[in-house]
């Protein structure tokens, strides 16, 4: 296991080749995937997200999407991490957790110590964060995270609500 983050609760792991299984599971569930514009169809499309958005992230980026498993007995529980976005020239923060750890703060720990990270040893300037407008518990993470609203915009054909973060604003 390649654990990027470790924060109190959680570990954050670059993905492998063979996690396509756990990226299934987790976007089969139609209310992790009410917000977010693109559920997975089945095990193969899961595969081919992993092996051609995810995994060249580390490669080109080295940095991306991590799993996030729960101390100590390691269940997975979804993922957290940064995306760069080569047409907007931008990095963006995400993340996505099973039904059964929202409420209890993961993605909060998880995405606070992503951007920490992407400040401190990336040495990134600036991370945005997006989500719909009726998605309120992600907009509240970005907030708790520090996140300033910065507007709406339409992104992949979807309203979205745009936050933003700069290094030295953290």
């Amino acid at each position: 296991m390649n654990v990027i983050i470790e924060t109190d609760r959680l570990l954050l792991r670059l993905f492998e080749t063979g996690d396509a299984a756990l990226l299934y599971e987790l976007n089969k569930d139609p209310e992790v995937t009410l917000y977010t514009g693109d559920p997975l169809r089945d095990i193969t499309h899961a595969q081919e997200v992993l092996e051609q958005v995810i995994l060249p992230q580390y490669a080109l980026y080295h940095h991306g999407r991590w799993a996030v498993h729960l101390k100590p007995g390691l269940e997975f529980i979804g993922w957290c991490g940064l995306k760069y976005i080569p047409e907007r020239d931008e990095v963006d923060l995400g993340y996505r957790f099973k039904k059964s750890a929202w409420g209890r703060g993961y993605a909060t720990e998880s995405a606070d110590a992503t951007i920490r990270y992407g400040f401190e040893k990336l040495g990134l300037r600036r991370i945005i964060g997006r989500a719909m407008p009726g998605n309120l518990g992600s907009l509240k993470v970005l907030e708790k995270c520090g996140m300033k609203f910065i507007g709406e915009e339409i992104v992949e054909e979807h309203l979205a609500m745009t936050y933003e973060i700069l290094n030295g604003n953290y």
